[in-house]
């Protein structure tokens, strides 16, 4: 056990420190509607500080943020600070409150929404009269800091809040968006040792459910890969939304299990490039999962094939390239393992 080398006076005078800059950081919260937000934006009340970056957001994390406000779902706390003269400044959410401004004069088109694909190609102005008054209705919550704090300490939490954050993969997203039958049973799927022992995932990747990623993969691609276009995402989330209650479980295990059989006996390194790998490609595993389940729903009773095809250059070829957003190569990388495995 290690020793602690922490003395009494070394705690005091942290302690000492902890208060200290405790006593900087004062601080209410305050509930705005977005008609007000909006109105006392425009008007210079709430205002951008010249440290704050530029407004970055693409269209299509604008129209996101919008379909989120629209839906009534939760939206994280804005951080102001006060200023001498009245004024707010505005520390976290200068591209919420722009993206919602540009949304309510019209100059945003929304486009690639997730949930209400039927507002994509709306201006705010399309909206009834009752969605747009629910609009400018929502509340904002708002941590306004005390006029006391120092420019150094707003900088600093600017800072924190821009740097220290770590974005949720879109697997851990869909993950929690998608609760149901569907969601549950890809969960059970991910434990299956023979998944976990052909399939290595790093440590880090795991915990950020990419076994989730890799398995919701095999079943959307198997059952519709022919109806993929491009959006690996939307593809996904409509694949695991569409089918939450209505899949055929007896028959999803039976596929999944049945192709993980044949990977075992037949590719001695399971989905991996090499005997010690640490990781396995995306586009690797659909090609080899994908093709192996496709051939199987064709001839259930083949066992063993000869798989050296493994390392030959058009496969490597097929599964190297940043390829996995191509439904052409998709198609070809599946359409391949699937046709060399049935040819004998």
């Amino acid at each position: 056990m290690k020793t602690n080398n922490v003395t009494q006076e070394m705690r005091e005078i942290a302690e000492i420190q902890i208060k200290e800059l405790q006593k900087q950081i004062e601080y209410d919260t305050k509930d705005y509607t977005l008609e007000l937000l909006i109105s006392k934006f425009k008007k210079g009340d709430f205002f951008i500080p010249e440290y704050q970056r530029k407004f970055v957001w693409k269209p299509k994390n604008k129209s996101l943020f919008i379909e989120s406000v629209i839906l009534g779902l939760p939206i994280p706390f804005m951080f102001f600070a006060g200023c001498d003269d009245g004024r707010l400044e505005i520390i976290d959410g200068a591209q919420r409150i722009q993206t919602i401004i540009e949304f309510a004069e019209n100059k945003l088109k929304l486009s690639k929404l997730n949930k209400l694909t039927h507002l994509n190609g709306f201006r705010f102005n399309d909206l009834s009269s009752a969605q747009q008054r629910k609009f400018q209705n929502r509340t904002f919550r708002v941590v306004v800091l005390d006029e006391k704090t120092t420019d150094d300490v707003r900088q600093d939490l600017f800072n924190r809040i821009n740097t220290t954050g770590v974005k949720a993969t879109d697997s851990e997203v869909r993950r929690g968006s998608y609760p149901g039958k569907l969601t549950h049973f890809v969960e059970k799927c991910c434990d299956n040792k023979d998944f976990t022992s052909l399939c290595p995932i790093s440590k880090s990747k795991s915990l950020r459910q990419e076994r989730f990623e890799l398995v919701l993969r095999f079943f959307a691609y198997l059952y519709n890969y022919q109806s993929f276009v491009h959006d690996v995402n939307s593809f996904l989330d409509n694949f695991l939304s569409d089918n939450q209650e209505t899949f055929n479980e007896d028959q999803y295990k039976l596929d999944f299990e049945g192709m993980l059989a044949f990977v075992k006996r037949n590719f001695a390194y399971g989905f991996a490039k090499t005997k010690n790998a640490k990781a396995t490609p995306r586009v690797r595993f659909e090609a080899i999962s994908v093709g192996v389940a496709l051939a199987l729903k064709e001839k259930s009773n083949l066992v063993t094939v000869d798989t050296s095809w493994i390392t030959s250059n058009e496969f490597k070829e097929l599964t190297t390239s940043d390829a996995s957003n191509n439904q052409g190569k998709l198609v070809r990388r599946i359409e391949y393992v699937r046709d060399r495995i049935l040819e004998q």
